[in-house]
């Protein structure tokens, strides 16, 4: 098999188990590709002696799966990355929480043996898409497999966001700001701030409003085919956009149109993988701190 690897290069920890993974891989004699950035991370910083097939820079690469190693970020990374190839991802989780990269360290000789095996499954992510007026506004991709978010740029006023559905009038938002998320990022920025989590078989798109001034304005969930729109005013006429965590400044003279992309993202799960068993491990949903303390105390 042929496979890309991507992985964090910030923090060296979590980059060490990349040596487990190539050990891995070299062992099944795959075709070991690594983006150019992430090995020259490795050799400067870890030291590693690596055998690759070959390097890749930006979008040039092709393989059978897409291998990258580091938190959340990481994979939204390598997903932009990825694009429209159509190419699977599986996601090594060495950060934090890791909704997306949830394979662990421990888990990788495992993992790779069941992939060998074809013992693993395929989900389908839906992805939106921003556009502006002026399609050449935007320095950054355009596309968001998690949310795209707009937000106020100072720490003192708050920005009105005029949103409109297939061209209906929703609601004038006054708040910090607004996000946009994907079944995908709904346990992600929009959760943190009160948005509602959606199963990822789910065609819809969540509208979750950030520190509204209205205490009556609530999340809203939509269908996915729908178009969104939103005309923002903010006191210093400019307001930041944030597509999966890439941050631009636009001038409020922008109309911005929110809509699904014409692509999915394609992300390798273990078999023995699911969203509930999930959110059970990973925010210990339904978990009750008061029989815990009862554990400790009586033991």
């Amino acid at each position: 098999m042929r496979f890309a690897i991507f992985g964090n290069t910030y923090q060296a920890q979590k980059a060490f188990h990349t040596r487990t993974l190539l050990k891995a891989l070299e062992s099944r004699d795959a075709e070991i590709f690594i983006a150019r950035d992430f090995y020259e991370f490795l050799v400067s910083e870890l030291k590693l002696n690596i055998k690759a097939t070959g390097l890749f820079d930006e979008n040039n690469f092709d393989a059978d799966m897409v291998i990258c190693i580091g938190g959340d970020g990481t994979f939204l990374k390598a997903a932009n990355r990825v694009g429209r190839k159509g190419i699977p991802i599986l996601g090594i989780n060495t950060g934090r929480l890791g909704f997306l990269a949830d394979v662990s360290p421990e888990e990788i000789e495992s993992t790779i043996d069941d992939i060998y095996q074809q013992h693993y499954t395929i989900e389908e992510k839906s992805v939106i898409q921003l556009v502006c007026e002026d399609n050449k506004i935007l320095q950054t991709s355009p596309y968001a497999l998690n949310e795209i978010a707009v937000l106020k740029r100072d720490s003192s006023s708050m920005i009105t966001i005029h949103t409109s559905i297939n061209g209906e009038n929703l609601i004038t938002y006054q708040a910090d700001g607004l996000i946009l998320a994907t079944p995908t990022g709904s346990t992600a920025y929009s959760l943190s701030v009160g948005g509602p989590i959606l199963v990822p078989q789910l065609n819809a798109i969540t509208i979750t409003p950030v520190a509204p001034h209205s205490l009556n304005v609530r999340p809203v969930v939509i269908r996915d085919d729908w178009e969104i729109t939103l005309d923002i005013e903010s006191r210093n006429h400019s307001f930041l956009v944030a597509i999966d965590g890439r941050n631009e400044t636009l001038k409020d003279s922008n109309i911005l149109t929110i809509r699904k992309a014409d692509y999915m993202i394609k992300v390798v799960k273990r078999a023995d993988q699911s969203f509930f068993k999930t959110l059970r491990g990973k925010m210990m949903w339904g978990i009750d701190s008061r029989d815990a303390m009862h554990c400790v105390s009586t033991e």
